[in-house]
């Protein structure tokens, strides 16, 4: 039996991180379902401190999950969680994701995201295929090639 999964990242602010690689990955912010929110405040599930409102819009306050535009309310759709811890990064990352860009200029698409507050950690190369690593806002490593 094959599988599905997310991939899930723990964030300080989940949201601001969900909006900075949906930018990043050309993906959408998943919408948030207000009226679903609502009910299981009212109904007890759930407290007014565990919502929030990002961007004029009602939502969870402990994780944001992102997706492919044309993947937005599929059950099989690829998927990125971020979710609030109470600690910080501290060490390099076990496990990283590349970010493959399909031709695009690695060296333009590293300045735009240094200009977004990415930050280059190192070039690395294996033959003729090279790669940058670099660090998102809140350090978590990834690669570009």
């Amino acid at each position: 039996m094959a599988y599905r999964f997310q991939v899930v990242i723990d964030s300080r602010d989940p949201h601001a991180q969900a909006d900075w690689w949906a930018e990043t990955m050309g993906w959408v912010v998943e919408p948030s379902d207000e009226a679903f929110i609502r009910r299981m405040v009212s109904e007890g599930f759930a407290t007014e401190a565990e919502t929030t409102t990002h961007q004029g819009v009602l939502v969870w306050a402990s994780a944001q999950a992102i997706c492919p535009p044309d993947q937005v309310g599929q059950k099989e759709r690829q998927r990125f969680l971020f979710q609030t811890v109470p600690e910080g990064k501290t060490v390099k990352n076990r496990v990283h994701w590349d970010v493959r860009l399909d031709g695009d200029d690695k060296d333009e698409i590293r300045t735009a995201l240094e200009s977004r507050g990415a930050t280059f950690l190192w070039e690395g190369r294996e033959g003729p295929h090279g790669w940058y690593t670099m660090a998102d806002p809140e350090g978590n490593e990834f690669c570009i090639s």
